[in-house]
């Protein structure tokens, strides 16, 4: 009984993940990072591996809107705000825990992108690009204006972590770990849709929509429903953001913050699920590690310091970062990757994936 149960799970498992390079390469980076903690690094290293769980689930709900129905958006900062300052403005008034705002940070982000997206999927191109780019700077301006600074305070609203009660170093696991499941839980999500039939009807549309229109499929809202499920889940990244901070403040509207999911997405690779995460570990290894804490330390044993304006000429590097890659690696790091593991794939036999595999197979050549 244990013995052919075992043979069925690995059969399943060299079906359905071990023969397709994309799964075995997120497989394998999953067990990684599962065993990170075990390795005992420093609270600093933990900290920016949180932040990149964060990040990628941030870049995947951007990739899902603009890689799957080509819809461009460079404001996408509104809906990380949006689901921050929710939780945040919940808790102030409301005192709920924090295992409340969360959803219903993820509910408000989803009912302001339904508001958000009719003006905005009125457009198109690099209309929509500019229009998008507006909002997060209208609500960065409503959060400053000095007459709601009782609500949404001078410096921002302050909020507990997520596991304040417990000491440190068991604090920062324990995050890691809950964005690391928050990050796999959504992954998951919008590879189903991406792989459904709706998935398929956003293709299409990306591809061509006027075709699409053609045959009968309604563009508007399948272009809206890509807008709220994209901004649910940036509000959710949103929402670990503030409570990872420990602060909700007004930063997180400024345009520099929309350009963070464009840069990680071409870093891994557009219009993939797996490219976007493995795009934000890149990003967050070279932005708080090589150029937050390599570089400093390297010009300080030469008896130099980095300008204040230096974190402004972050985004330039990262941008000619992505130039770069662009020009050598157009479909991305991960993309790329996957693509030679492809290559070096050899075909399995049918009868050697299980019996339940060439059954499925069978049937479906007598239908």
């Amino acid at each position: 009984m244990v013995l052919s149960y075992l043979r069925r799970a690995h059969s399943s498992f060299a079906a359905h993940v071990f023969d397709i390079p994309p799964r075995l390469m997120v497989f394998l980076f999953l067990l990684i990072l599962l065993a990170v903690p075990i390795t005992g690094i420093s609270d600093y290293y933990m900290g920016i591996l949180t932040s990149a769980n964060v990040l990628a689930i941030f870049a995947v709900s951007w990739d899902l809107l603009v890689g799957r129905t080509g819809q461009i958006s460079l404001g996408h900062s509104l809906f990380l705000g949006i689901g921050g300052y929710s939780s945040a403005l919940i808790f102030k008034y409301y005192g709920l825990p924090i295992w409340i705002t969360i959803p219903l940070a993820m509910l408000i982000g989803s009912l302001f992108s339904v508001l958000i997206g009719f003006p905005c999927l009125r457009v198109k191109g690099p209309y929509l690009a500019l229009v998008t780019m507006a909002f997060p700077l209208i609500l960065y301006r409503i959060v400053k204006w000095a007459p709601l600074t009782p609500i949404f305070g001078r410096v921002g609203i302050i909020v507990p972590s997520f596991f304040h009660f417990l000491p440190i170093r068991q604090q920062v696991i324990a995050e890691f770990y809950f964005t690391l499941i928050l990050l796999f839980a959504s992954s998951v999500i919008i590879y189903k849709i991406a792989n459904s039939k709706t998935g398929i009807v956003f293709m299409s549309i990306l591809d061509d929509e006027v075709a699409s229109q053609a045959c009968g499929i309604n563009v508007t809202k399948h272009k809206l429903m890509a807008f709220v499920i994209s901004g649910m889940f940036a509000s959710l990244a949103g929402c670990l953001f503030v409570h990872l901070l420990r602060l909700a403040e007004s930063s997180v509207f400024l345009l520099t913050v929309s350009f963070i999911p464009v840069i990680i997405t071409f870093l891994g690779g557009i219009g993939t699920i797996y490219g976007p995460i493995v795009g934000a570990y890149i990003y967050s290894i070279l932005d708080k590690y090589v150029l937050g804490q390599m570089l400093p330390n390297l010009l300080e044993q030469w008896q130099m310091t980095l300008p204040t304006e230096f974190e402004y000429a972050k985004l330039l590097i990262f941008t000619s970062i992505v130039v770069i890659l662009v020009i050598k690696w157009p479909r991305g790091i991960a993309r790329y990757t996957t693509d030679r593991l492809e290559d070096l794939e050899e075909a399995r036999d049918l009868d050697e994936r299980g019996p339940r595999i060439w059954k499925r197979y069978k049937q479906k050549n007598r239908n």
